[in-house]
């Protein structure tokens, strides 16, 4: 499953992230990791939730980030649950396209691997591809 958490800067989208990976924490069986672009947030989470911040990683576009999860679900098959917040400011170079594209590549590896990816975009729902629209959370 794939959901995005589309919105304004400054609608709590950040927070409400925050609440789901730390819920699915406790839900969860396996392993949560939340993915930032920054590590302001890291205290928020609950011990259990794996914390990745990207700032160190170059990540030109979405087919760099596509192999960074890729790389990080490699190393641990228990991976129920990825959050990832701050996705335009990961990703320095993404246009409509592209994020259709990556949104469907992540939609497989969510099938194949039977791990569930949340993120949030920072625009208006509706300023979405068409394409995309199925996958934001309301």
């Amino acid at each position: 499953m794939v959901q995005i958490l589309a919105g304004e800067k400054g609608v709590g989208k950040t927070k409400r992230l925050i609440t789901m990976a730390n819920e699915a924490s406790k839900e969860t069986n396996g392993c949560v990791v939340f993915i930032d672009d920054d590590n302001s947030h890291m205290y928020d989470l609950h011990y259990s939730v794996r914390f990745v911040d990207t700032p160190r990683f170059i990540m030109e576009s979405p087919q760099v980030f596509k192999g960074f999860v890729c790389g990080i679900l490699s190393q641990n098959n228990d991976i129920e649950k990825v959050y990832i917040d701050g996705l335009n400011h990961i990703i320095e170079k993404i246009n409509y396209e592209e994020f259709t594209d990556f949104i469907n590549q992540l939609g497989a590896i969510s099938k194949e691997t039977e791990t569930d990816f949340t993120m949030i975009i920072s625009c208006k729902g509706e300023e979405l591809p068409n394409e995309v629209q199925p996958y934001i959370v309301k």
